[in-house]
C-alpha cells in the first residue's frame, strides 16, 4: 500500500491514503459475518479497572508472599535491574540494527552486554566459553543434550543412552529424549545421592553422557560427585550440570572444577531475574574448550580494534537454537545483578541460602519427618508420612498454607520420597519471615494431629472452597458466562 506524507485529516505531518489504493469491495465471505451483535458487558473505565487490580491482588508473587518452591529458586527480583533494563539505550535498539559502521554504534553496548556476560558466566562455572540464546532452562538442556550427540557424531562414536538420577528434574529425561537418547534412570542410595554401584553396573561404552543436579533436588551435596565425573569420561561420556541449584554453591564450587563438561544456568533462577510465567526465561550454556566449536550461532565476538560482532564461522556448530541472540532484556537484568554484587556478593548468597534452608530444616524436623537426615545445601526435603497416617497428605498442608498467606513448597517431588515436600527459603528472605513460616507448618502438623478436618477443609479464602486440581485439568471447560445463565 502507497502512504503519501502530507497536510490533512491526520495532522499536519500525518499521512492519508488515497482512496485509489483503498478496495472498494472486500466480498467478506458472508458464512464468517455475525447474524447478531456480540454479547459483550458494558461497563465503564472504573470498573474495568477495579476488575484487574482485584485480581491481582489475588495473585501470589514474590513481590506480596513468602515463596518457598523447592528447586526453582523463586527469589526477589531487585527493582534497580528493571531500570536498567528500561533504558532506552536498550530497550530502543532492534536486532536487526547492523553490527557495525554506520547504524552499528546503536548496538555495540547490547553486544558488550552479552559478551561480558558470558565471561562472567565461564568464570562462575569453570566453563570455556558460553552461548546465551536458549530462552528457558529446559531450551539450556536440550541445547547441551543436541551438543552432547555433536560431540559424539563428530568422534565418530554411536552412542545410545544417557544416564539420570530418579531425583533428577523431569525435563532432564526429556531433554535427552527429544536429542535421540534412551534415558537410563539410577535409584537414590541411602544417602540421598544417586547409588555409584548402581551407576557403575550401568556405565557403558554405549552412555552419551550423565545429567547431574548438584547439590541435587533433595538438597544434598554428592560427596562422590567428582569419581563419578572421572568414571564417566573413562568410558568417553560427557558430564552435563543441570544448574537449576547452583545458588546453593555460587562461589563456592564451580562445576568445571569438579569434572563437569556442560552446564545450563537459569538466569531467572539464580541471577534473580523474573522466572518462568512472571517473565521470559534465560538458560544460557557453558562448555569447556573441547565443545567450543559445537555452541550455537552466531556468537559474539571481540574484534582487535575493541568492537564486538557477531561471528557465524563455527562449521561444526549444532546451529541456531533461537532468534536472534536469547532473551535480551532477562541477560541484561543478570549482567547488572553480577556487577552489584560482585565477588563477595555472589559468596553471600550461596552463604545465607544454605543458612536459611538449615535454619527451617532444624527447626522443623521434630514434627516432619525428614527422610535424609544430615545438613542441606539450599533446601531441604521434608515427608509427610506421618501426618498421613491421620488421613492428612502434603497437599492438605499446601492448601492451609494458602490460607495463611505462603506459597505452598512444592510437593509431591522429588518422586523418590512420599509425600514430599521440597522447601527453598532462599537468601533473599528475613529471619521474621522463616520464622513465621516455621510456626505456620508446626501449627499444620499439630492440627493433623488434633483435628484433620480443619485442614481437609482449607483452603477456606476460596469462594467456591478447594478446586479439584485434576479435574480441571482433564476437564477444561472454558465458556463465557453471561447474566442470563
Amino acid at each position: 500500500m502507497r502512504l503519501i506524507f502530507e497536510k490533512g485529516a491526520f495532522g499536519r505531518r500525518g499521512f492519508k491514503i488515497p482512496k485509489k489504493d483503498v478496495p472498494i469491495d472486500a466480498k467478506f465471505p458472508q458464512k464468517y459475518k455475525r447474524v447478531k451483535e456480540p454479547d459483550l458487558p458494558q461497563v465503564s473505565e472504573l470498573d474495568v479497572v477495579r476488575h484487574y487490580t482485584n485480581l491481582s491482588r489475588m495473585n501470589f508473587s514474590v513481590d506480596t508472599n513468602f515463596y518457598p518452591l523447592g528447586s526453582c529458586t523463586m527469589k526477589y527480583n531487585p527493582k534497580f535491574t528493571e531500570k536498567i533494563a528500561a533504558l532506552p539505550g536498550f530497550t530502543d535498539v532492534h536486532p536487526l540494527l547492523p553490527q557495525l559502521g554506520g547504524g552499528g554504534i546503536l548496538t555495540q553496548g547490547s553486544l558488550e552486554v552479552i559478551y561480558k556476560t558470558e565471561e562472567f558466566l565461564s568464570e562462575i562455572t569453570g566453563m570455556s566459553g558460553f552461548t546465551m540464546q536458549p530462552l528457558a532452562g529446559a531450551h539450556g538442556e536440550l541445547t547441551g543434550a543436541m551438543i552432547i550427540a555433536s560431540f559424539h557424531k563428530f568422534n565418530g562414536n554411536r552412542r545410545k543412552y544417557i544416564i539420570v538420577p530418579d531425583s533428577s528434574h523431569g525435563t532432564n529425561p526429556a531433554s535427552a529424549a527429544i536429542a535421540g537418547y534412551e534415558v537410563i534412570v539410577i535409584p537414590t542410595d541411602e544417602n540421598g545421592c544417586m547409588d555409584i554401584d548402581k551407576f557403575k553396573e550401568k556405565l557403558t561404552q554405549d552412555v552419551a553422557g550423565v545429567m547431574l543436579t548438584c547439590p541435587n533436588t533433595l538438597g544434598l551435596f554428592n560427596s562422590s560427585i567428582k569419581e563419578i565425573a572421572d568414571l564417566a569420561h573413562s568410558v568417553g561420556a560427557l558430564m552435563y550440570y543441570d544448574g537449576a541449584n547452583l545458588n546453593a554453591i555460587i562461589g563456592k564450587s564451580r562445576p568445571g572444577d569438579i569434572g563437569f563438561d556442560i552446564v545450563h544456568l537459569n538466569l531467572h533462577k539464580t541471577f534473580s531475574t523474573p522466572h518462568g510465567g512472571g517473565g521470559p526465561g534465560s538458560g544460557p550454556v557453558g562448555v569447556n574448550e573441547e565443545l567450543l566449536k559445537f555452541l550455537p550461532i552466531p556468537r559474539i565476538a571481540k574484534r582487535v580494534d575493541g568492537t564486538f560482532a557477531l561471528d557465524y564461522s563455527y562449521k561444526d556448530s549444532i546451529g541456531y537454537i533461537a532468534p536472534f541472540y536469547g532473551n535480551f532484556s532477562v541477560i541484561l537484568k543478570a549482567y547488572a545483578y553480577m556487577v552489584y554484587l560482585g565477588k563477595s556478593g555472589l559468596i553471600d548468597v550461596a552463604e545465607k541460602a544454605v543458612l536459611n534452608a538449615n535454619y527451617c530444616r532444624v527447626l522443623l524436623k521434630k514434627y516432619f519427618e525428614v527422610p535424609y537426615g544430615r545438613i542441606c545445601m539450599h533446601e531441604f526435603v521434608l515427608s509427610a508420612s506421618k501426618q498421613k497416617e491421620n488421613g492428612v497428605s502434603a497437599l492438605d498442608i499446601a492448601k492451609y498454607l494458602i490460607d495463611n498467606g505462603v506459597h505452598p513448597p512444592t510437593i509431591y517431588f522429588p518422586l523418590s520420597v512420599v509425600e514430599a515436600m521440597m522447601i527453598e527459603p532462599t537468601e533473599t528472605e528475613s529471619k521474621k519471615t522463616l520464622d513465621n513460616f516455621v510456626e505456620l507448618m508446626i501449627e499444620a502438623a499439630k492440627l493433623a494431629q488434633d483435628s484433620p478436618s480443619t485442614l481437609h477443609d482449607a483452603p477456606k479464602n476460596m469462594p467456591v472452597g478447594r478446586l479439584d486440581e485434576t479435574k480441571a485439568a482433564r476437564d477444561l471447560n472454558l465458556r463465557w458466562h453471561s447474566k442470563k445463565e
